[in-house]
């Protein structure tokens, strides 16, 4: 058996998320069920890079599993391709794994989250389920100014959800960044690792300050606070994307 690094596109709109769950489709589900048409009907465990939720979509998600040993990377980009049809899920590439130590999770050095807000009147037709429709204009210098008070290393307690399974609050955010294009507001935010939530949160109350509800220093006192309630809601999955995951030797980089 070989162990394959997969880098996958998809839309999260038709899934449960990424994990496997008896109320419904995840993407676990149909990219495993597509690999055990290469493995005899046995069906691979996979593991991933991050566990995306309902409705969250991935540009540059990172997966492994194990397949039998003839298959080379075009073969099983194309096979699993063909096999996850006609589901909105995507291998982008495959790579051959040389550790049997790597790990999608654990190996990867940083994750790159996008979130998009559609900043007009109009709802979106195109874009839809891909964007937060916001309809009051928003203050992007405003909330761009507030977002910088949350980067470095912090107890995020106030942005990550009451489920949150992590054993602490504490992460190190590296980039927060809130820009205009047009219509479309774009954050981009990037860490090593994010808590339960912590992006659609921070999101959804950096619009706080856009819409002029909360003044900027108001996201730091909430960062401060150390509790859920002081911080904003969570803003909508449709907007946010996993764009890229980061790692010190990129398997998907040709030697």
């Amino acid at each position: 058996m070989t162990r394959w690094a997969l880098r996958l596109e998809y839309d999260g709109r038709d899934f449960v998320g990424w994990q496997r769950q008896e109320n419904g489709l995840s993407v676990q589900e149909v990219l495993e069920t597509a690999a055990s048409r290469l493995c005899g009907g046995v069906v691979p465990e996979s593991v991933v890079a991050g566990r995306t939720d309902a409705g969250v979509h991935a540009a540059g998600q990172v997966a492994a599993l194990e397949l039998p040993d003839p298959f080379d990377a075009r073969a099983v980009r194309e096979a699993l391709n063909f096999h996850m049809k006609p589901h909105p899920v995507v291998v982008l590439a495959a790579a051959r794994v040389p550790s049997a130590d790597w790990s999608p999770r654990f190996s990867a050095t940083g994750r790159s989250y996008r979130y998009l807000i559609l900043n007009r009147y109009a709802r979106p037709a195109l874009q839809e389920g891909f964007v937060w429709h916001v309809k009051a204009p928003l203050d992007v210098p405003a909330m761009h100014q507030a977002a910088q008070s949350l980067l470095g290393r912090h107890d995020f307690t106030s942005f990550r959800a009451s489920a949150c399974q992590a054993t602490s609050p504490l992460r190190t955010l590296d980039r927060l960044d809130v820009v205009r294009n047009g219509d479309l507001v774009v954050i981009e935010a990037d860490a090593r690792s994010f808590l339960h939530h912590q992006v659609r949160n921070m999101v959804g109350t950096l619009k706080l300050v856009g819409d002029g509800r909360w003044p900027v220093a108001r996201v730091a006192e909430a960062l401060a606070a150390r509790d859920r309630a002081a911080a904003g809601p969570t803003a909508p999955a449709d907007g946010l994307s996993l764009i890229a995951v980061h790692y010190a030797a990129d398997p998907f980089m040709p030697n």
